[in-house]
Order: structure tokens, then C-alpha cells, then sequence
């Protein structure tokens, strides 16, 4: 006949309660060295002005932008209808982005990677795992003080 459904045995992910998060990575952007990576589409014309500003913020919050890195979305293949959807959506930004993020992070031993835009919670871990450091949203770490 017809067997018990069977619980699932493995663990829930448990991941740090929100508090917790935002104040790990607001003690680690203060005195940081920074990555900044940036991820707009070909119609916003004023990227690099929105760059400067965050690394103004961040400058102001005490952390050291070593290093800023931009994603253009729909300038090269792929064509304006796409330009609304990340390259990949694990990660924001094509693999060869990925990579030349984390060989800047390498060459100037940053602490952590901070993007411009809103990062989801899989997408930070999955850059985390990636680059070997915290990776956040510019808006946990102003939010966070």
C-alpha cells in the first residue's frame, strides 16, 4: 500500500538574525579597505557620478575605497531588451566581472566587497563564498549606524 510520508532530516539553514548581520559588516567597512562594484544598465548616463558619491559616503563612514569597478548592462551583446536582468542572477555580474573583482580584491588585500546596488541574501553568500570576504549592499552599511 501507501508508506508514512517521511520528514525531511536535514537541518534548516539558520542563518544570523538581521541585527547581527548589519552590525558584522558595519564594524568591518569602518577603518576597511574597500572594493566598490558597481552595476548599472547603458541608459543611466550618470554612473560614474553615482560612484563618486558612494565612495564619498563611504569615505565618510571611514572606510578606503581601493578599488572601483563598474558592470555596464546592455552596452556590449546581449541589446537594450535585456538590459532590465542581471547577467546572472546568483551573482549580479557576468563571470568575467566575478573574476576581475576577485583579483582586485587579491592585488590590494581588501576587507570587503560593497555594491552599489541591493544585493539579495543568496546573492551575498554566494559572493562571499566567491571572493573569500564579506560581500554587502551599500545601503546595509549606511543604514547600519
Amino acid at each position: 500500500m501507501h508508506q508514512p510520508r517521511r520528514r525531511d532530516r536535514r537541518l534548516a539553514r539558520r542563518a544570523p538574525s538581521e541585527p547581527a548581520q548589519r552590525e558584522a559588516f558595519r564594524l568591518t567597512a569602518v577603518g576597511a579597505d574597500v572594493v566598490l562594484v558597481g552595476y548599472f544598465s547603458a541608459k543611466q548616463k550618470d554612473f560614474e557620478a553615482l560612484m563618486e558619491s558612494a565612495a564619498t559616503e563611504l569615505a565618510a563612514h571611514g572606510a578606503r575605497v581601493a578599488v572601483q569597478i563598474v558592470q555596464r548592462r546592455g552596452v556590449s551583446d546581449g541589446g537594450v531588451k535585456k538590459m532590465g536582468l542581471p547577467y546572472s542572477s546568483r551573482t549580479l555580474l557576468s563571470y568575467g566581472k566575478v573574476r576581475e573583482v576577485a583579483q582586485a580584491c587579491e592585488q590590494v588585500k581588501a576587507d570587503v566587497v560593497i555594491f552599489v546596488v541591493t544585493l539579495t541574501e543568496r546573492q551575498q553568500r554566494t559572493l562571499t563564498d566567491m571572493f573569500d570576504r564579506p560581500a554587502v549592499s551599500l545601503t546595509d552599511i549606511l543604514s547600519a549606524d
